[in-house]
């Protein structure tokens, strides 16, 4: 059945330009996309849901993650608040170097299935981790756990080209030369990536991060991406540039304006310790940033100041970030925290944004940020991609009267009564639709004992 009729929603929170919300409404949904919101809509052989009590918002889109991170999580002995980024990389990819292709593929189903589980419809994951074991296959296996689950993917992919002994944190087992880098991303390119409206796969050139890559990889990151129409993605301002300067003799950002890595189609992870200067030179181009709020927090960094960040012009999306750092991968609370976090310096940078505000950058500003006009915003001709959250319950009295703001000043973050994607229902009532859920549960744990907790019986305690 291609049409879903959503009927008397309690509210639709449309996040368009007009903020507009629609209250005891209709929403229409024929094939990919939304065909009409209002009142009496009717729809013949359209699937009815019942939208008494409930509250529909736009799906979110995720800018930032890790999704091989999951089976390298809840470590107490590799402890991230009390270290640096980069002492930090030198512990994990310790373990990260033994993944294969089984764990990219489980710990991807893992991170996207709690995504869906939390409102998340579009997600964007950088995927760095390729080593001996996973040859070039974790962005097919991630397309295909993708494909299982009913979830748009962009796929960053990443990789690292800097050895250790040229002063990276990288194994051996986990370099790549840059031709091959290149060459693989061209093939992900041409086998994945779909430009056309309602697209549920992209490809994002993502070379992990400056420090532990060689100038080349970035230079011809830039001419592969810019030739074939893709974006660009990468971790900066992320505690990195004192070792570029010491390296270059000039701080990250400076490093990727002279070899061209910004502008619209770029966008970077983290981005906290730039300078003012640095952040007018990001509004200038129209580079992007994704906030990744729980690493921040863990690693007790800086806190972007996103309103001023906004008012300067820069488009900042939300990433919930590998769960390595974060230790989940729901969204909603990347959204309670990333909000709470801004209310938390509201007095000392004189305002904060607002709940709803924090709504948008992680709906339609994620979706700006990955090139997506089609999505973001419950609106006609838009991709039907949206979470429903029922409010009868008691713990929602006396909050829903503003359902803009409710989400983060409320704290829902558990998991959402319903997720569609694509025109699509993959999540219902506590099930994931197009999944045996225990099945792949219990396979993963399977293979996360097998193939790492057997090798590092010290850090699983």
């Amino acid at each position: 059945m291609s049409k879903i009729l959503i009927k008397n929603a309690k509210a639709i929170v449309t996040c368009n330009e007009k903020d507009e919300v629609f209250y005891d409404a209709d929403l229409l949904i024929d094939g990919p996309k939304i065909v009409a919101i209002g009142k009496d809509l009717k729809a013949e052989e359209a699937e009815v849901i019942d939208g008494k009590g409930k509250f529909v918002y736009p799906g979110m889109v995720n800018t930032h993650h890790h999704f091989f991170q999951t089976f390298v999580r809840n470590l107490i002995t590799i402890d991230y608040p009390h270290l640096t980024v980069m002492d930090w990389i030198d512990k994990i990819y310790r373990i990260f170097q033994k993944i294969d292709d089984q764990v990219i593929y489980y710990s991807s189903m893992t991170a996207m299935a709690d995504l869906l589980k939390h409102g998340c419809t579009t997600a964007f994951d950088h995927q760095y981790c390729y080593t001996t074991a996973t040859g070039k296959s974790p962005v097919d296996r991630q397309m295909e756990a993708a494909a299982q689950l009913g979830i748009r993917y962009h796929a960053g992919r990443g990789g690292n080209t800097l050895p250790r002994e040229e002063g990276s944190s990288i194994p051996a087992a986990m370099v790549e030369s840059t031709e091959e880098f290149i060459k693989d991303c061209e093939r992900l390119i041409d086998t994945y990536h779909d430009a056309s409206p309602y697209s549920m796969s992209q490809i994002v050139v993502s070379p992990c991060q400056p420090i532990n890559c060689y100038k080349d990889t970035f230079v011809e990151s830039v001419k592969l991406a810019r030739d074939k129409g893709v974006r660009l993605h990468t971790h900066l301002g992320e505690g990195e540039s004192e070792g570029i300067r010491a390296r270059y003799g000039i701080r990250t950002l400076e490093w990727c304006e002279q070899i061209g890595f910004i502008g619209e189609d770029v966008f970077y992870a983290h981005a906290w310790e730039l300078t003012s200067e640095e952040y007018a030179r990001i509004a200038q181009t129209k580079t992007g940033i994704s906030h990744c709020p729980a690493p921040a927090v863990l690693g007790g960094f800086p806190i972007l100041d996103i309103k001023k960040l906004q008012e300067m012009g820069i488009v900042v999306s939300l990433g919930c970030d590998g769960s390595a750092t974060n230790d989940s991968s729901n969204e909603l609370d990347a959204l309670r925290m990333a909000y709470l976090m801004q209310a938390y310096h509201t007095k000392e940078r004189g305002g904060s944004i607002s709940a709803y505000d924090m709504l948008k950058v992680a709906t339609i500003n994620g979706a700006k940020t990955l090139g997506r006009n089609d999505l973001g915003s419950l609106e006609i001709e838009k991709g039907a991609d949206l979470f429903i959250i029922d409010t009868r319950g008691l713990e929602f009295t006396g909050a829903i009267h503003d359902p803009k703001n409710l989400l983060a000043r409320a704290g829902v973050t558990g998991p959402v009564w319903m997720t569609i994607v694509n025109g699509k229902i993959v999540y219902a009532d506590g099930h994931l639709t197009g999944v045996d859920e225990e099945k792949f549960a219990r396979e993963g744990e399977g293979v996360c004992t097998k193939v790492l907790r057997s090798q590092f019986p010290n850090y699983w305690k």
